[in-house]
């Protein structure tokens, strides 16, 4: 069965990735940055940023920015990123990426990991773009961009948000997770230990990009 899926979500021409643990090597202690931020233990960093007002949440949204940038530095292209984004870039598929991160930062992240040619900037969604993961938005937008229905992309992350945020647009989900530990199978397609399990031997895409099938 696993097989079979991987086969179908092989031959998908519209991806989305999630950046940050996916792409990249997982650099980012949300702990840490909540007790920098004075956010209390457990929150949601964006949201409870939204939920501040303008004069006190600009100054913290200027500091995570900042930290964003610092870890930006500090990581390196996840196993089987290069060689899946290949694959799919040789057979014609459309690439985007969703990050609760920002735009800036996610192309300065990708650039410096050796990945940013795979992506046209305007299909790398931040936190400014679209409506921050688990929401759909950003799916929905980069699927209106392609020209093709949100059902008919793949959406691949490694945390439960962006599991969600697939299952929301009706997208296939993978869920990428080095331990092997897999939260939350109820919301991912597919598993796997890194990005270069998603190419089996049959990989030739069925839809043509932009094609909406």
């Amino acid at each position: 069965m696993k097989r079979t899926l991987t086969t179908m979500i092989a031959r998908r021409s519209h991806w989305v990735f999630d950046l940050d643990g996916t792409l990249t090597v997982a650099v980012h202690d949300f702990a840490a940055i909540r007790r920098e931020l004075e956010i209390p233990e457990g929150s949601d960093i964006l949201e409870h940023l939204a939920s501040l007002a303008d004069h006190h949440a600009q100054p913290l949204h200027d500091r995570l920015q900042e930290i964003e940038l610092e870890l930006a530095g500090l990581t390196r292209a996840a196993a089987g990123a290069l060689v899946l984004l290949q694959h799919l870039q040789e057979s014609g598929a459309r690439l985007g990426i969703l990050t609760r991160n920002t735009r800036e930062n996610a192309l300065r992240t990708l650039d410096l990991v050796g990945l940013g040619g795979f992506f046209d900037p305007d299909h790398v969604l931040g936190r400014d773009e679209a409506l921050p993961k688990p929401d759909p938005d950003g799916i929905q937008r980069l699927a209106r961009t392609w020209g093709t229905a949100p059902g008919t992309t793949v959406m691949v992350g490694d945390y439960l948000y962006d599991l969600q945020a697939g299952r929301s647009a009706g997208a296939l989900t993978v869920h990428v997770d080095a331990t092997r530990s897999f939260r939350w199978p109820e919301l991912a397609d597919v598993s796997v230990g890194n990005l270069e399990e998603l190419i089996p031997l049959d990989t030739s895409p069925t839809q043509p990009p932009g094609s909406g099938v």
